[in-house]
């Protein structure tokens, strides 16, 4: 402001000196008057421009075009008054000078900016005061963002990363929630099955049902440690490499008695290959088939397919189907189907998992009819391909 006054006032100081040099006086009446009170003199005086502190002149035409030149000598500087303080300089003198007009500038900035400057602090105070909250452990505070300046891209960057760390605390409280219901499910019927031996010997069908509940409890162990890891993002996983999908969709068919099908329209077989974490897909494939062969009434099959810059894996069944309102929830981890008994094998983590490989993969899947109009669901899992 300061750098910005001193302009203003040399600006305006050189405007003023520079007007009044360019400036040519207008010729004025002179008349010279005797001590009878007779004019002696009458005409025209033209003041010539001079310099400060050099004698004025002056051009006087009389009625009779008679041409006189007039000098006056330059005016003496100013006395000294009594206290021995000079005159009032040029750029002191109210109200044009310079310390005026910077004093005029300051109140006039300070006036135009304060409604500017109290509004972004209060906005930096209400984003102060939602950290502090959400620092605290208030998950869903959220900062009202408005404007397109930083603080408001600041208050967007907060909201997205207050809505991301809530979801994740959710998402954690939730898997805690089921995974200690599902874990207990198992564990009772182990417990009920030791208290019903006789004499210490399981029967075959104990000694069968305790190893079916250890294996689904391990299972169980398996798929939430893997929901977790990948939910918080943690890159310890796997490493990304080439995965050939039809290699692998046909041992994990051979497993579960599924049919595979593969169509390349003329293309190479490296056509369906990916790039990803076998571990991780391999793990979706065989979600899938296990999921469809649990409620399948028949044959499952797989088709493994090309479609632009994706390959396309469609597992489908014979099963009761899927509602379209229940297409979307059974990708949520621990949902069942209305009706669904615990002991069909599954934990309800199947589905979820494949979800969260899939977008792992910047890929998708979701749950169709199947296409040739018959009872059952198909599961449609795109992945792009390796670059």
């Amino acid at each position: 402001m300061l750098v910005f006054a001193f302009a203003i006032g040399f600006a305006w100081r050189w405007a003023a000196e520079h007007s009044v040099q360019n400036m040519q006086p207008p010729a004025r009446e002179i008349v010279i008057v005797g001590a009878d009170g007779k004019a002696i003199l009458e005409g025209l005086a033209t003041r010539e421009r001079r310099e400060p502190g050099e004698p004025t002149e002056y051009n006087i035409e009389t009625e009779s075009g008679e041409k006189l030149h007039m000098q006056l000598s330059a005016r003496a500087p100013r006395q000294q008054g009594r206290d021995g303080a000079r005159g009032v300089a040029y750029w002191l003198r109210p109200p044009f000078g310079f310390f005026w007009v910077l004093a005029a500038v300051g109140i006039a900035v300070t006036i135009g900016v304060f409604p500017i400057i109290r509004k972004l602090l209060q906005r930096l105070e209400n984003l102060q005061r939602s950290v502090k909250r959400f620092g605290e452990g208030d998950l869903r505070v959220r900062v009202r963002a408005q404007g397109h300046d930083e603080v408001a891209d600041l208050a967007r960057q907060f909201n997205a990363a207050a809505s991301r760390i809530e979801t994740l605390v959710q998402s954690h409280k939730s898997l805690l929630a089921n995974a200690s219901h599902e874990l207990r499910s198992p564990l009772t019927r182990i417990r009920m099955g030791m208290e019903l031996m006789q004499d210490g010997t399981p029967s075959p069908a104990s000694r069968a049902e305790i190893l079916r509940n250890i294996a689904e409890l391990d299972q169980l162990v398996d798929e939430i440690l893997l929901a977790s890891r990948l939910d918080s993002g943690a890159s310890e996983v796997g490493t990304m490499e080439t995965v050939d999908l039809l290699g692998l969709s046909a041992e994990e068919c051979a497993r579960v008695d599924a049919d595979l099908s593969a169509r390349t329209d003329g293309l190479n077989v490296t056509d369906l290959d990916v790039q990803g974490i076998a571990k991780l897909l391999r793990r979706a494939v065989r979600n899938l088939l296990e999921n469809a062969r649990r409620y399948s009434l028949g044959e499952v099959t797989l088709d493994l397919t090309r479609e632009s810059n994706e390959v396309v894996i469609r597992v489908c069944d014979h099963g009761p189907g899927v509602p379209p309102e229940q297409r979307e929830r059974i990708f949520e981890p621990f949902y069942r189907l209305p009706g669904a008994s615990e002991r069909s094998g599954g934990v309800g983590l199947g589905l979820a998992l494949v979800r969260s490989i899939a977008q792992r993969h910047h890929g998708s899947v979701k749950c169709e009819d199947r296409l040739d109009g018959q009872s059952g669901a198909c599961f449609v899992l795109r992945l792009p391909v390796s670059g």
